[in-house]
């Protein structure tokens, strides 16, 4: 078995299409044990069997019921503050790949049934002491609500409201007779916005026979009470307030809400009523109130001793109710637990078909080929441990079936490959773009985000990640930002340690240049002020650049000539070796016709275009220009009138030149119409002598090659006579059949030739923004400094103590901003700019992306789905 199929990183592993025949009996137990070893992506096998007609439709419901049952009491004991331990899952589950084989590790069906039974005692029980509570809670709190309504309105009782309340400055004394109704509505309206909303009636509240209700309402709806009530009555009415200090509970929301005491005087039984509707369509509460205060007394007296009884039976019922609760959170994680793996066998069994002649259940599935031999020695095992003779049989099926797509990741290689997912999911068994990206992503992004000092910052907090990896991994509920920076903390480890290699060769640490070795170039010993000062080369620094080109009135001329030429050269390289992954697939899927069609003028195009761009660049870096006596010529112009004018060179570059660059352009106009026309023509002639041999078209006759090819016994397919033989069955594909169409090939042909060349020039042009994202960070850089912490050393030496301080403060604001600014927000634009370079740039040079996802049966993944949700 070849190293490569193990690991299934340059490739997707190779994937078997098996038959399950398990029997009725053991069912339950060997997907349990498929549950946990999570390398098995079943099919359904009842496609046009309604969901609710299926054979475990009644298990599952109850298991539904008991998970209902379980988060009414998680959320009664949050809702009580109960402390629930926190449960391993060690223990009851393991990641998949790490699974040793061992069926009784999940509980039997006995005790399943056992643990729903105990959780539906549970809830009972929990449910009837937590509405008892509950009511009791809400009963206590209306009488207090209706001991403080008594205590609020006593005053008005108290005081014996007379008509010599009304003194001059009441606006009584300067009601006048309202001539018409509107002049009355006016009127009502002032004395309702001055707050005196009840002085008009109080003439005749005492000594009548006025009628009287009082209760609580939300404190944001008096007002509208006052206005509907004015208006119904017509102004009879004597209505008053009385704040409550403090929210209370309110029983019927069971909410703490701030409330007014209210109380309301009128005329007659059918006023009253009428007033009674309106409190209650606006949700207030009334309570009945004597004005006799031997009453009162009588009143307030029960209602303390009710409110005593009350406290003691809630108390006693809480603690009652906590005890229970406290049984509970002991092992309620670890029931959800299992019964969300037991709900999960229970709709893999769903997908099973049923065969009642031989009471067994029938099943397909996806499994690497590797795994074949670990599936059958752990069902083997349970048909041991069971206790019966009944073998379960797994047979492999010789299919032409499309399999899914699986890769093999660690926790370091895991966050690379979800990146390349993201875009798509590659081809079955083409070459993976996630073993390339481990290097180039975080090295195109260090080319952007280039500063030893950056780069450090960077490493040390993804090194505190992946220090701490177990314990924040155990944490629930992490936020989502800080999640996906734990999910990529290897990749943001690589990205500080190359940008710290990058910020080297740049000789930039938070923009300041770093003096490692002797430099190239001498300065004169003496000049005089406002004179240019030219350097003298006298040697060649030994790697990256020389620190003396930091401050340089040249030194964003030649970085930016520099650099420029560098990400064309970065991405002529990155290109050119995604390329080569074309071919890695032409030749492993045997396709001659792309070899010769698609990759071998496609290579010849870039490379004569590109590819001689990139040597010259080489070329005019070798050259000491200035010891020859020559100005360089511009290599812009060079390509351009490459191909406007052929043979003619005006800044000759080296000798020949003008017959390379004619016989280049010549390569390049012939690989057009070769890349336009083999391919199509080709398919087209074979598909001939596919019709002529008696196939349908030529998609028939590579069916017929492929599954020839595979009736050979791999070794991963040897024979296994305990479970009994595996037979190789042909079947057919449920998915659409294509048939060959020449017009369908030229037509995309001829869009992939257009894409091809034209993003050839385009995608080598996009990556210059490595050249403008490195130019940006380091001004953006340098233009922090200046403004921050630059300003600090010159306070510190003429002011002291106070230009130390200054130095401190600067120096925090300095630090803060570096972080915040070139950090992360710098390096999350460097980030995604080196993401669109692979998805785009890259990727489109070999990647198809046409699989799907090899999504196995796994209670691993299950539960942490669940958990995340």
């Amino acid at each position: 078995m070849s190293t490569e199929s193990k690991e299934a990183i340059f490739r997707s592993a190779d994937m078997l299409l098996v038959q399950f025949y398990i029997a009725s009996e053991i069912s339950r137990d060997c997907v349990s044990v498929l549950g946990q070893l999570g390398n098995v992506q079943f099919r359904d096998m009842n496609q046009h069997v309604n969901a609710f007609q299926r054979s475990f439709v009644k298990e599952i419901r109850r298991l539904d019921n008991t998970q209902r049952q379980l988060r009414y009491l998680d959320n009664v004991i949050k809702k009580q503050q109960v402390h629930v331990p926190v449960v391993s899952w060690d223990h009851l589950v393991v990641p998949s790949g790490k699974y040793t084989a061992d069926p009784s590790r999940g509980p039997s069906k006995s005790q399943i049934d056992d643990l729903v039974e105990v959780v539906e005692h549970y809830e009972q029980n929990i449910r009837h002491m937590d509405e008892n509570y509950e009511q009791l809670v809400n009963s206590s709190a209306s009488l207090l609500e209706h001991r403080l309504v008594l205590q609020g309105t006593r005053r008005f009782f108290d005081n014996r409201l007379s008509l010599e309340l009304a003194d001059d400055n009441s606006p009584l004394s300067h009601l006048h007779e309202p001539e018409d109704e509107t002049d009355q509505l006016l009127m009502d309206d002032r004395l309702l916005e001055n707050g005196h909303h009840g002085e008009a009636a109080e003439l005749n509240i005492m000594g009548s026979t006025m009628n009287f209700i009082c209760g609580t309402i939300e404190s944001s709806k008096f007002l509208t009470l006052q206005r509907i009530l004015w208006r119904v009555l017509r102004g009879n009415l004597y209505i008053n307030h009385v704040p409550i200090e403090e929210p209370i509970l309110d029983p019927k929301t069971n909410q703490h809400k701030d409330k007014y005491i209210f109380l309301i005087f009128t005329h007659g039984e059918t006023l009253i009523s009428r007033c009674k509707k309106i409190v209650e369509s606006l949700d207030g509460t009334l309570y009945p109130v004597d004005s006799d205060y031997e009453v009162f007394n009588s009143q307030i007296n029960e209602i303390n001793t009710k409110i005593r009884d009350l406290n003691e039976v809630t108390e006693h019922t809480r603690d009652r109710l906590l005890l229970e609760l406290k049984e509970v959170a002991a092992d309620i994680e670890r029931w959800k637990i299992e019964i969300a793996k037991e709900k999960s066998i229970y709709s893999v069994l769903n997908l099973f078909n049923y065969d009642q002649t031989r009471r067994c259940l029938i099943a397909e599935g996806w499994i690497p080929a590797n795994d074949l031999g670990l599936i059958k020695s752990c069902l083997r095992e349970v048909t041991e441990t069971s206790g019966t003779d009944i073998n379960s049989v797994v047979n492999v099926i010789n299919t032409n079936k499309t399999p899914p797509t699986f890769h093999r990741t660690n926790k370091f290689t895991e966050a690379f490959q979800s990146i390349i997912d993201a875009y798509g999911i590659a081809t079955y068994q083409e070459v993976n773009p996630g073993l390339a990206a481990v290097v180039t992503f975080p090295f195109m992004f260090a080319i952007m985000f280039g500063d030893v000092g950056h780069g450090t910052i960077l490493f040390l907090a993804a090194l505190v990640l992946v220090l701490n990896e177990r314990k924040i991994g155990a944490m629930k509920n992490r936020d989502e930002i800080f999640d996906m920076a734990y999910t990529g903390r290897y990749i943001l480890v690589l990205m500080g340690v190359f940008s710290i290699y990058t910020g080297f060769l740049y000789n930039d640490v938070f923009s300041k240049s770093m003096t490692f070795f002797k430099s190239g170039w001498k300065w004169p010993d003496t000049w005089k002020e406002g004179d240019t000062i030219t350097g003298t080369q006298r040697g060649v620094y030994p790697i990256g650049l020389d620190p003396a080109w930091h401050g340089t009135e040249n030194n964003l001329l030649f970085t930016n000539s520099y650099k420029m030429k560098l990400s064309i050269l970065m991405g002529f390289a990155h290109m050119s070796y995604s390329f080569y992954f074309s071919l890695v697939n032409y030749k492993f899927f045997n396709s001659r016709v792309d070899v010769i069609g698609n990759f071998v003028p496609g290579l010849l195009f870039m490379q004569s275009i590109f590819g001689y761009l990139s040597l010259t660049i080489i070329y005019k870096w070798c050259v000491d220009w200035i010891k020859i006596g020559k100005a360089p010529p511009s290599l812009l112009n060079m390509l351009i009138n490459m191909f406007l004018s052929p043979g003619t060179i005006e800044d000759q570059l080296y000798p020949g030149q003008g017959f390379v660059q004619v016989v280049l352009v010549l390569i390049a106009l012939v690989c057009v119409p070769w890349l336009l026309l083999y391919k199509p023509l080709t398919l087209k002639r074979m598909n001939a002598q596919s019709v002529e041999l008696g196939y349908t078209d030529l998609h028939e006759y590579n069916q017929a090659v492929q599954l020839a090819a595979n009736e050979e016994v791999s070794p991963t397919q040897s024979h296994d006579n305990s479970l009994g033989e595996d037979f190789f069955l042909v079947d057919d594909s449920d998915e659409p059949e294509e048939h060959f169409e020449f017009g369908d090939v030229m037509i995309h042909q001829v869009i992939h030739t257009i894409e091809f060349c034209l993003n050839c020039v385009s995608h080598t042009a996009s990556y210059l923004r490595l050249w403008a994202l490195s130019l940006a960070h380091n001004q953006l850089s340098a233009v922090l400094w200046d403004m921050t912490i630059s300003n600090s050393f010159v306070s510190y030496k003429e002011k002291g103590f106070a230009g130390c301080v200054m130095v401190f403060l600067l120096f925090g604001m300095w630090f803060v901003l570096t972080v915040c600014i070139l950090v992360v927000m710098e390096g999350t634009s460097a980030m995604l700019h080196s993401l669109r370079l692979h998805w785009v740039e890259a990727m489109s040079k070999f990647f198809e992306g046409e699989g799907y996802a090899y999504t196995p049966f796994s209670f691993y993944k299950i539960l942490t789905e669940s958990e995340a949700v």
